[in-house]
């Protein structure tokens, strides 16, 4: 069981990287256009085998209802501690950590019965899942990862040797969720090679051993706090909260398994930060759907990075010119601390 992960990540601010700690690799991809970003996989086009790119999961609930990504904090206290925790991070403004090839992280979607490809977790394997639970061990990582672009975060194929190259995928079928951080191809030895990894049933409200990191650094699932195409250009409301970084952390509380700083004063893994009901917001219809989700379900810290960046999916469809300038019209200073740990 670890404590404060000496490990780094290199976090991405204003287009220059510094290192945090966390859970997988760094990462040297700026997370706002800029250069050749090459040739993206088609989002949502199945490919040989129904592997499919950011599918449309059409409402289908991630984890229940009452799990801790889909609780409405609407009404919840505020923690006596907000205004202090803000404080430290008022000047910093919002900003979407996602958008099309090579920003944000992708998810690929496969079938129950997509092959098992077997992954050295090298760095954490104590705390890592070798497989699902009763299934044989291995991840349905798709072939396609390790000669194409737009499978494993950054953007390239096999995951390259920098950035956090995380790899999510969902087993459609069995419903459920593998991640990797620090995600390699190893020509040499055939199979795929990672720092962690974990199995969620996204049926299910188990969460990670006490103490246990996931390919989080809170030891929480990543996919189902990403904001997503699907879910925003869609027809109904986004109903989950989405994941946060901010600068240090310090400990950790419920929902987050897994501690990764020890910055006195700084928000604990797993704190949840909610949009002031009285901040009015702004942008298209659709981004401000994104705004109304954060006010109702909040973000929950989940790694260290920079202050108030947002998780998103990796889209050839986002566009970054309305991205942007709509988080941007946020700050630190708009959001509220909930109640540390609080349950309903």
């Amino acid at each position: 069981m670890l404590g404060f992960r000496s490990r780094a990540l290199l976090v991405v601010v204003g287009g220059f990287v510094w290192l945090a700690g966390g859970c997988g690799g760094g990462s040297k991809t700026p997370s706002t256009p800029g250069g050749d970003p090459g040739t993206p996989a088609t989002p949502g086009s199945p490919s040989a085998g129904g592997v499919t790119l950011d599918e449309d999961l059409k409402g289908r609930r991630v984890f229940p209802q009452d799990n801790w990504w889909n609780l409405d904090i609407s009404g919840a206290p505020k923690d006596t501690g907000s205004d202090a925790y803000i404080e430290r991070m008022s000047s910093a403004r919002m900003h979407p950590d996602f958008g099309p090839h090579p920003y944000g992280i992708p998810y690929v979607v496969v079938s129950g019965d997509q092959a098992l490809r077997q992954v050295d977790f090298v760095e954490w394997p104590e705390e890592s899942d070798a497989g699902a639970p009763g299934r044989p061990t291995g991840y349905p990582i798709p072939d396609e990862a390790i000669s194409e672009e737009g499978y494993v975060e950054g953007g390239v194929a096999g995951g390259g040797s920098d950035g956090d190259r995380h790899v999510l995928v969902i087993d459609r079928d069995r419903w459920l969720l593998f991640e990797t951080g620090a995600t390699q191809w190893s020509s040499g030895r055939g199979r795929w090679e990672a720092n962690c990894g974990a199995v969620f049933d996204l049926s299910s409200n188990a969460r990670r051993e006490e103490g246990f990191t996931s390919a989080d650094a809170a030891g929480l699932a990543i996919f189902p706090g990403l904001v997503r195409y699907d879910e925003v250009y869609g027809p109904d409301e986004i109903t989950h909260a989405f994941r946060v970084t901010v600068s240090n952390t310090n400990g950790q509380v419920w929902p987050a398994s897994h501690t990764a700083g020890s910055t006195s004063g700084a928000l604990p893994m797993g704190a949840r930060l909610r949009l002031k009901n009285d901040v009015v917001v702004s942008g298209p219809p659709e981004i401000q759907k994104i705004f109304r989700a954060m006010k109702k379900y909040g973000l929950i810290v989940a790694d260290n990075g920079s202050n108030m960046y947002v998780s998103g999916t990796m889209d050839a469809r986002w566009d970054n010119d309305v991205l942007n300038p709509a988080f941007h019209g946020l700050h630190a200073s708009d959001f509220e601390v909930v109640e540390l740990g609080w349950k309903p």
